[in-house]
């Protein structure tokens, strides 16, 4: 059987004749189940997140450029308002970013913020609740999160030491993932991507 192709999506087979010549007909594709690349843009386009107005994703030291280029693509697909690197948070343009964020950086809005303490100080004034994601002693689980407003800035910070303590009086409001396992911690990029999704799920 010879695969028949239409603008990239697989729409059938040809068979193949013992003479090595192929029959014009076409056997429809009745079981097709996985969505081609176009056809997921095309719905993605279709449709308006309710993070993309308001909500920014805030990361403060992070180390990996690896880490910021996940970031990247996790901001791009949850379709936020805006990624915000401060500290020693590196910024594109780099190669080792583009190549986890898959060019993410080129369709999220971004900015370096140089004074990440008058940044959040601003975003309060203007009505922004503030989210650390940190696991301490009043840390709410996402689980059992009721946003109060759809104006959010969710503060992560750095793979090892997490949200600087600097910044610790400036949240509104600690959240943390659950988790049952030995190693009590995820990847920050892994774990800003759960976040995202419960917020996401939160505000649907």
């Amino acid at each position: 059987m010879i695969p028949i192709f239409k603008d990239g999506v697989k729409i059938g087979c040809s068979e193949v004749l013992t003479n090595n010549k192929f029959t014009v007909s076409i056997f429809p594709m009745k079981d097709k189940i996985k969505k081609s690349t176009k056809e997921i843009l095309d719905a993605n386009r279709q449709r308006k997140s309710p993070l993309q107005d308001h909500f920014i994703l805030f990361a403060h030291d992070i180390r990996s450029l690896h880490n910021v280029g996940s970031l990247f693509r996790s901001a791009d697909a949850f379709g936020i308002h805006a990624l915000w690197l401060s500290g020693f948070t590196p910024v594109p343009p780099r190669p080792e970013i583009s190549k986890t964020a898959l060019g993410a950086e080129e369709s999220v809005n971004w900015a370096k913020i140089d004074n990440e303490t008058d940044s959040i100080k601003t975003l309060k004034s203007e009505g922004y609740r503030i989210y650390g994601l940190e696991q301490t002693f009043n840390s709410e689980s996402m689980t059992e999160l009721t946003p109060e407003s759809k104006k959010i800035c969710l503060l992560i910070g750095n793979e090892v030491t997490g949200i600087h303590e600097s910044l610790i009086p400036l949240i509104d409001q600690f959240v943390e993932i659950p988790q049952f396992g030995e190693k009590h911690s995820l990847n920050v990029s892994v774990a800003a991507g759960i976040a995202l999704y419960a917020f996401l799920d939160k505000m649907v």
